[in-house]
């Protein structure tokens, strides 16, 4: 249904209307529709389903992996080898082609399977009033004016206005991102309430986990909140990596300069020399070939899985291949608060009598840690102020705490689990206590009472609630000394402004004793004889791991921002013991809305912390950052997350707590819900970029060296030093021996001390550009100087050939030594042998050079012939020469160069 095609049944922000305004605009009854009624309207709304999006075709999803400058130039080559008959080769550079289309395939998340887990959350079922009585329907068949009832445990089925609650509490977290349940009620709220604040409304998606209501239905499939979601995320765009960006720039700029310069050494051959046509055609090809790095994108796809398989083995699971590097490049991480940065377990804080202020050690429902006073572990038996409190708090309370395989878990409300743990680290038994009679809990009450048999056979009213209702109750309060005096209102207000400041949601315990013959309890024995006794101060706490997670964050140069759904006292308190923030600044959903794009990207550059937030907010918060410049990961776990995620650079996802929405929304899933992971996984991610631009600067001198071996040639009229067969190979076995090393190296010791690098940045600097012409010109120069001489002793070709591959191959193999290091030295034995596997590559190159020269085989296929042992030494004698003259290169460069650039 739209607002265009269907206004009869739209009603315009049902939370700031009254309910007899909404029926009649509705056209409907509190006794429901008629079925006929409800049938035509359904005809002419349509199901209450999220709509499926059209798909791409399985063949389309595969061959756009195709689509890649780098790709291209690999075809091509796979051409031209086929164009010489080299079937062997094309096969293997198409084999490459293949294996990175069908990575890339398989680990690409799709958004249609985030919208389709969206679909999931909708009920199947809804109870429904038809025809004036209650009848259980297919939640597809409801139409907005459907009355329709909720109970605990029901999933709510479509947007509706709430006409009835009692006691009604409903888990929005998904939607709003609050750590406990939202208390219903009937009023009428604000126009511009958040959505966390519309306490009249029900939304569809969302878990009834107390009490029970009656609706209307104002929003069904599209037009519901969960639809909007939907929808967001549907029409949001996904970015660019920067690795992505970069090596598209990096594609066109090599392929302009290996076409221009095949094209100039074509036409130096035939204006200087006497080469034929074919003979110059031959030898363009041959350039080609040899300036083409048909291995670089395989090692950029190895490489990429490698970091995978690292970042799964630290809880990271990646979804998209590439999400792996951009994690390296992040300049911000934007994280929502419960669950990721906190444990989405309340946790009581502390304990405030009038004799003193307790503090509470351990975190979470688990059942470690004790009470303290100063510093002091205190007992109750001791302490008779604290012990009246904790009574109340453990027997006025209907929930249980238990284990679960390693996880302690509370059934029933979060908040009463933590008053659950917090006995239970007093040591406190009531087990001996008998509950005679209740007032449960209730929104326009906002406290729970219990009459109970005391362990001596006493009987007690015990009454736990908001700390304003229950000083309302009170002319008493309990002293320092246990006694009863004159309630000192002025004193509680101050401690619970206190307690509220830091961001702890406060409760209050009060009690009287009653005569023993007592066994009803109603409002009217709550009188002001109560005795105040005193409050507890209760906050989701933050992950320890989180905090050291952000300050290693901090120290790499990246900032944290909080955007959180919850209230802007919380997320101050939770950001100040974070160190995110100041503690006094918070940028609220509703300052978000009046501001315009510019605005916003002014305030989400000067503030850290965002609260009562929408979807919308979360979108418009990760665009204006990237409008900044910035490189954007966010976090979350819950569907109004999903579409902020899909539009950040990298986008992560919960996934314990997390929605299945937002993990399929997510191009990385954390399998332990800790923001500590996502440290981790950026630190891996930097060293990968760092092993990506090691593979390219040892990659591209090895095909310089090549392609400048064949232009010397063409451009001084002599005979080509190697052949594009031996070309080939040589790039085949460097490619899969010497290159593939470098995706193994470990970490630089200083991968977390530096900046981001700027999202603009070159993916190599001038001085790594300077390097590979420098050593390009040094293997080239080598391999052309080796082939010469042979050749002027009188050597056959073929042997002369075979000296110039061995050449250029010991060359690279020294040159790998080199590159482990971009500007530190090689040269020390803790580096030179850090990476076994660069050493192991060298040795399975020395096999197959071993090959080349000597197998019959070999001299038939690539014209190559056994060379004495003192051939050997003059090859890996240049190849040292070579390695020493880059590490003096190296010390140069790195006194003008930080590691950044």
């Amino acid at each position: 249904m739209s607002k265009a095609s269907n206004s009869t049944f739209y009603v315009e922000q049902p939370h700031a209307q009254a309910i007899d305004v909404i029926l009649q605009k509705l056209k409907s009854h509190p006794n429901g529709l008629s079925r006929e009624e409800a049938a035509n309207r359904l005809k002419i709304i349509g199901p209450n389903r999220l709509p499926t999006p059209p798909k791409e075709r399985l063949l389309k999803r595969f061959f756009k992996h195709f689509h890649d400058l780098l790709i291209y130039i690999l075809i091509i080559a796979a051409i031209i080898t086929a164009l010489l008959g080299h079937w062997i080769d094309t096969s293997v550079i198409l084999g490459v082609v293949l294996i990175n289309a069908i990575i890339g395939f398989i680990q690409e998340g799709k958004a249609e399977e985030a919208l389709a887990s969206i679909r999931k959350m909708l009920s199947i079922h809804a109870h429904v009033r038809r025809d004036d009585e209650w009848v259980e329907i297919v939640a597809e068949e409801l139409i907005p004016g459907d009355i329709v009832r909720l109970r605990s445990g029901d999933r709510v089925p479509a947007d509706m206005r709430l006409i009835e609650a009692v006691n009604l509490r409903i888990e929005e977290s998904a939607l709003t991102g609050e750590s406990v349940p939202s208390e219903k009620n009937t009023e009428p709220v604000s126009q511009d309430a958040s959505l966390g604040d519309r306490y009249d409304m029900a939304y569809s998606g969302t878990m009834v986990t107390s009490g029970r209501g009656i609706g209307i239905v104002t929003a069904t499939a599209a037009t519901t909140e969960l639809g909007r979601i939907n929808k967001l995320i549907a029409e949001v765009q996904t970015l660019a990596t920067p690795l992505t960006r970069q090596m598209n720039l990096f594609s066109k700029i090599l392929s302009a300069l290996i076409l221009g310069q095949a094209v100039l050494m074509f036409f130096i051959g035939y204006a200087l020399h006497d080469f034929t046509l074919d003979e110059l055609f031959l030898a363009a090809i041959g350039f080609a070939v040899a300036a083409i790095p048909e291995g670089l994108p395989a090692i950029l796809t190895i490489t990429l899985a490698l970091g995978v398989q690292r970042m799964a083995q630290h809880n990271a699971i990646t979804r998209k291949l590439n999400a792996v590097e951009t994690l390296g490049s992040v300049t911000v991480v934007c994280s929502d608060k419960t669950g990721t940065l906190t444990r989405n377990e309340m946790t009581a804080r502390h304990i405030v009598t009038r004799a003193a202020c307790y503090d509470i050690t351990g975190t979470g429902y688990r059942p470690q840690g004790e009470i303290t006073l100063d510093g002091d572990g205190v007992s109750l038996d001791t302490h008779p102020d604290l012990h009246r409190l904790i009574e109340v708090m453990a027997v006025c309370n209907d929930s249980r705490i238990g284990k679960d395989a390693d996880e302690w878990i509370v059934t029933g409300e979060p908040t009463e689990g933590a008053l659950r743990a917090l006995a239970h680290k007093a040591c406190f038994d009531d087990q001996s206590y008998e509950r005679i009679a209740l007032i449960p809990f209730e929104s326009a009450n906002k406290f729970m009472a219990t009459l109970d048999r005391l362990p001596n056979g006493a009987r007690r009213i015990l009454l736990k609630g908001a700390p304003d209702r229950l000083l309302e109750r009170c002319q008493f309060q309990q002293s320092a000394n246990g006694l009863q005096e004159i309630l000192d209102r002025v004193f509680w207000e101050e401690q619970i402004e206190a307690l509220g400041q830091q961001g702890l949601r406060v409760l209050a315990a009060a009690s009287r004793d009653v005569d023993y013959n007592q066994h009803t309890l109603t409002q009217d024995d709550l009188t002001e004889e109560l005795i105040f006794l005193g409050l507890v101060g209760i906050i989701d706490p933050p992950r320890p791991e989180a905090i050291k997670a952000i300050q290693a964050c901090h120290q790499a140069g990246i900032r944290v921002k909080m955007i959180t759904g919850d209230h802007a006292g919380t997320a101050k308190a939770i950001g100040l013991e974070m160190a995110i923030g100041d503690g006094k600044h918070a940028v609220t959903g509703a300052e978000l809305e009046a501001a315009s794009d510019q605005e916003i990207r002014r305030i989400v550059h000067a503030n850290d912390i965002f609260a009562r937030t929408s979807p919308e907010h979360k979108l418009r918060l990760v665009q204006a950052l990237q409008a900044n410049g910035e490189i954007v990961a966010m976090t979350g776990d819950g569907v109004n997350d999903a579409p902020a995620l899909k539009r950040a650079d990298v986008g992560v996802a919960m996934g314990i707590k997390g929605t299945e929405a937002t993990k399929e929304a997510a191009d990385i899933v954390l399998a332990d819900d800790n923001f500590a992971s996502i440290e981790r996984a950026i630190e891996e991610g930097r060293t990968i970029y760092d092993n990506l631009r090691k593979a390219i600067l040892f990659t591209l001198p090895t095909n310089g060296a090549q392609a400048l071996v064949i232009l010397v040639a063409i451009v001084f009229g002599l005979v080509l030093p190697l052949t594009p067969v031996q070309i080939l190979w040589v790039n085949m076995v460097v490619a899969v021996t010497l290159a593939l090393a470098l995706a193994f190296e470990p970490s630089e010791p200083d991968v977390m001390s530096r900046p981001p690098r700027a999202p603009n940045a070159p993916i190599l600097g001038v001085a790594f550009l300077w390097r590979i012409g420098f050593v390009s010109v040094l293997i080239g120069g080598a391999t052309v100087t080796v082939f010469l001489i042979e050749i002027e002793l009188g050597t056959p070709v073929e042997f002369a050939r075979t000296m110039a591959v061995n050449t250029l191959v010991c060359g690279q193999a020294f040159y790998l030594l080199n590159s482990r290091y971009l500007l530190e030295s090689s040269l020390p034995l803790s580096r030179l042998f850090a990476n076994p596997i660069a050493w192991l590559a060298i040795g399975i190159l020395a096999a197959l050079q071993l090959l080349f020269v000597y197998a019959p085989f070999m001299h038939q296929w690539f014209g190559s012939t056994s060379l004495e042992l003192r051939y050997w030494l003059i090859s890996l004698g240049i190849g040292l020469g070579i390695f020493l003259l880059v590490e003096i290169e190296k010390m140069i460069s790195s006194k003008f160069l930080n590691k950044n650039q």
